[in-house]
């Protein structure tokens, strides 16, 4: 056990984990703002609703899927000459942000979509009857009633977003995925490898808890 202790260098897995803390916080809530504004756009300019435009439309869908479907890894590695030029380089917590970002955002926005989908038509229909301007549609109809569904949205990805601070440790990013990868497999000590992953677990599980008690809290049902 004392070995084992030894082993582990708990200040660079503190250091890491504060890494990884770091990249998911700040790419939470730039993909929460980002993908629900291009969610509520697919939603919008959608058939039949108060934007309709099938030009803007299929332009966003577009980009939303193009994003949606590269694979994690290989966006990183799309991104390196933009990121240099955003961040001035390619390493450290800060160069993983964009992939991030531009990762998770649009597939946070298809779950906008499907969330604002599930609300009733006769609740935006009665407001705009009572003549309801598209702004108040939207704060005050479209995103307090789908919040339940938002928030547990936005809680599936930000744990997939620590998933990706992992992979992009990989490459040079830090955080707990670096750590393991650097500390762990290529030093052949597969505890340590361990207490990474038991330490991104604890973060997944803290993530999920505080998710699903704010969708509680929201859920009028």
């Amino acid at each position: 056990m004392a070995d084992f202790m030894e082993l582990v260098k708990w200040d660079e897995l503190l250091l890491a984990t504060r890494e990884t803390i770091y990249m998911t916080a700040i790419s939470v809530l730039a993909t929460f703002i980002l993908g629900l504004l291009l969610g509520l756009l697919l939603f919008l300019t959608s058939k039949g609703n108060i934007w309709q435009s099938r030009g803007v439309n299929i332009i966003i869908a577009g980009f939303v899927n193009i994003f949606r479907s590269i694979p994690f890894i290989i966006l990183i590695v799309l991104l390196i000459p933009f990121t240099k030029v955003l961040v001035g380089t390619m390493l450290g917590a800060n160069a993983a942000l964009p992939a991030l970002i531009i990762g998770a955002a649009p597939f946070y926005a298809r779950m906008v979509e499907i969330a604002l989908r599930e609300i009733d038509k006769g609740v935006i229909e009665a407001s705009q009857s009572m003549g309801a301007t598209h702004g108040h549609i939207i704060f005050k109809v479209l995103i307090p009633e789908s919040l339940p569904a938002l928030i547990s949205g936005i809680t599936v990805t930000a744990i997939s977003l620590v998933g990706f601070t992992a992979m992009a440790g990989v490459i040079g990013a830090g955080g707990l995925g670096h750590f393991a990868y650097l500390e762990g497999f290529q030093r052949n000590r597969p505890m340590v490898t361990l207490v990474a992953t038991i330490a991104i677990l604890i973060l997944v599980f803290i993530i999920q808890f505080i998710g699903d008690y704010f969708t509680k809290r929201t859920d009028k049902r």
